[in-house]
């Protein structure tokens, strides 16, 4: 396996800590890392602010050279990635080439998004010197970056969302450097990504403070860094806890910047009645594959389903549970979410009106499936039944007419995804729910289950409130690249002047 130095990478050098912090790996050994201070963050964004005087105005033939080539280090350093990622997650190992795989697509897709041009939204309105009342003078627009970016690690994507995830690929192709703080759960799959990005830094002979990886640390640490003045803007997927403070932090700044959270969600999937009359029994087998998969640790995790009351929602229910029954015990991704798995659990079964269909047994680091049902009317009046349980937990609701689920709908808080199980006799009550469902989320979908998001030039992963705090960007797809970009409009420039990509 690769070595690790369990430092932290600041500009090109590996920095030790004065303290350090013990792995907790749910098989294989442990290892010690180097625990990230505030000098260590002022460190690495005043690197960054000076490696942007370069990189921002890179051109974008630099910029995508650099981000295949930091797939290619990835790829090269595929096994130790999936030896110690298996060691601290507890995922297997083809769940982490696969991710990888998505983790190096994006790179390389991003590289091909910025050579094409299109992003820049380039505009041009040419002089009108004769125009009465008053001239029009020669305006330019294109977009630009905004400097450096802090990222966050995600505990649930040790690769798509972490070191060199979906945040810095899109940061990086749009030009602007990045400060990540790495996440304590994996730490050694982070360090053997930053790694690679240093080797491709180097052979590309960028800026070293383009990118520095701070590990571990408390919560200053965080802190510190998204109210570091030099940065510009935050890319973070995470609890709603921990992401509402660092949103607020951003806000409150003498100089508020954005702050791209992914916070949770509960993807709710509304099974139409033609559809679960002809194939209830099929549906009710998928949700309980897609609720399951990966220990139910994915943002799009499906965790509640929506029927009309009556035979056919019986159908879906008992093959649900009968499903669910065949899942074992899975490892989940540290004991701090097992916990909080637990704990949820014990919320939603303690609730008034709310029936126990499958109960299980949870160790401490595993989780097993859980299924309850309650009504819509009670799932109406008890809020708490909307908050996202992290893990293969799933909740039926049953309503008594066509205007209860309307209700419920219109009663969601802001969502990723929302998926309509529907047939062509359905078609319409998914015209009533469609403008109801569009304004909850970013994504819905037909006849499919939201587990698995394709990185594309037309996917959004993101929505209203609390699913993110922005609901006007994505963090998946190239598209994510505008959230770290901004319209400049150059008035009356000579040519000459102007950049390089509005000169041709």
């Amino acid at each position: 396996m690769t070595s690790l130095t369990g430092k932290h990478l600041i500009a090109g050098n590996w920095v030790a800590g004065e303290t350090t912090f013990a792995s907790s790996p749910a098989v294989g050994p442990v290892h010690h890392f180097a625990v990230g201070t505030p000098d260590h963050v002022r460190a690495a964004c005043e690197a960054a602010e000076q490696a942007f005087t370069h990189f921002g105005y890179s051109s974008r033939a630099e910029r995508a050279t650099l981000l295949r080539r930091i797939a290619d280090e990835i790829d090269a350093r595929g096994e130790a990635i999936t030896e110690i990622g298996t060691q601290e997650t507890g995922l297997p190992a083809a769940r982490l080439t696969g991710e990888r795989g998505r983790t190096v697509g994006q790179l390389r897709l991003f590289a091909e998004h910025i050579e094409a041009g299109d992003y820049l939204d380039r505009r041009h309105d040419a002089a009108l010197p004769d125009r009465q009342p008053l001239p029009r003078p020669e305006l330019f627009l294109m977009q630009r970056p905004i400097g450096p970016v802090a990222v966050f690690g995600a505990s649930n994507f040790p690769l798509a969302f972490s070191v060199a995830g979906g945040d810095t690929a899109s940061a990086l192709a749009a030009g602007c450097p990045v400060v990540v703080k790495g996440h304590s759960a994996h730490p050694g799959t982070g360090e053997i990504v930053a790694q690679a990005i240093a080797a491709a830094i180097e052979a590309c002979g960028v800026h070293p403070g383009v990118f520095s990886l701070i590990q571990g640390g408390n919560r200053e640490v965080g802190q510190t860094l998204v109210q570091h003045p030099l940065i510009r803007a935050v890319g973070f997927t995470g609890s709603l806890a921990g992401g509402r403070a660092l949103f607020d932090l951003c806000a409150q700044r003498h100089d508020p910047i954005p702050f791209f959270g992914e916070l949770g969600s509960v993807n709710p999937m509304f099974v139409l009645p033609a559809a679960v009359a002809a194939r209830g029994e099929a549906i009710g087998k998928g949700w309980a594959a897609s609720l399951t998969m990966g220990a139910g640790q994915f943002c799009t995790n499906p965790g509640i389903a929506v029927l009309l009351k009556g035979q056919d929602a019986d159908a879906f229910i008992a093959s649900a549970t009968a499903a669910l029954e065949q899942v074992g015990a899975q490892t989940m991704l540290t004991d701090g979410i097992a916990a909080a798995y637990r704990h949820g659990m014990e919320r939603v079964q303690s609730s008034a009106g709310v029936q126990t269909l499958l109960s299980t047994q949870c160790s401490q680091r595993s989780a097993t499936p859980y299924l309850f049902q309650t009504t819509a009317a009670n799932w109406l009046s008890n809020a708490e039944l909307g908050e996202e349980v992290f893990g293969p937990l799933g909740l039926v609701v049953v309503a008594d007419s066509v205007d209860e689920m309307l209700a419920l709908a219109s009663a969601l808080e802001g969502q990723l995804t929302c998926t309509l199980q529907l047939d062509a006799d359905d078609s319409g009550l998914a015209r009533q729910l469609l403008p109801i469902l569009e304004r909850k989320a970013g994504r819905l979908l037909a006849n499919g289950f939201p587990t698995g998001v394709e990185v594309s030039d037309t996917m959004v992963h993101g929505g209203p409130y609390p699913a993110s705090t922005n609901f006007g960007a994505t963090s998946v797809g190239t598209m994510a690249i505008r959230r770290f970009l901004r319209p400049v409009c150059y008035q009356n420039l000579p040519h000459d002047v102007l950049p390089l990509d509005l000169q041709g």
